[in-house]
């Protein structure tokens, strides 16, 4: 086998561990908050005004948050939509899904409560309407397991 043909083999085999590794502890790798997905359980970084990267982390393990919602809003790129309008649309949308995910009533729960990312004013600018909705806990504490509803 030539020396070329055993470097392509090389780096093909490197790049299938990489791969895999990123895939095997994607549970544990920070990665982009857009990114998130129902379910997730991750760590919101507290009192930020942007948020660009979360810290994934198994349910099992010590979380503050977990998606339980994404969903995009509409509207026009040049109208940046004001918190009225914003909280109007998480109530519509975020609150059933927290209340379906979880299995517990929004409205009477004393433990968990539900945060919210939306895009900054640039990002829905340029057409990111992407809302991402997660349940956490009133005391901003850590959760040990998943909020999920069991069946």
């Amino acid at each position: 086998m030539s020396r070329f043909v055993m470097g392509w083999g090389i780096r093909l085999l490197i790049v299938a561990v990489i791969g895999g590794g990123a895939l095997i502890f994607r549970d544990r790798l920070s990665s982009n908050a857009a990114e998130l997905k129902v379910g997730d359980c991750f760590d919101s970084p507290a009192a930020a005004e942007e948020i660009k990267d979360v810290q994934h982390h198994p349910c099992t393990e010590a979380h503050n948050a977990e998606v339980v919602f994404v969903g995009n809003m509409t509207g026009a790129n040049d109208a940046y939509p004001a918190d009225p309008v914003v909280e109007s649309w998480v109530r519509l949308n975020c609150v059933p899904a927290w209340s379906t995910y979880t299995g517990k009533n929004f409205e009477n729960d004393l433990v968990l409560d539900l945060g919210f990312y939306l895009p900054t004013a640039d990002g829905w600018k340029h057409g990111d309407r992407g809302i991402t909705c997660y349940a956490d806990r009133v005391d901003r504490g850590s959760l040990t397991s998943s909020v999920k509803l069991v069946n």
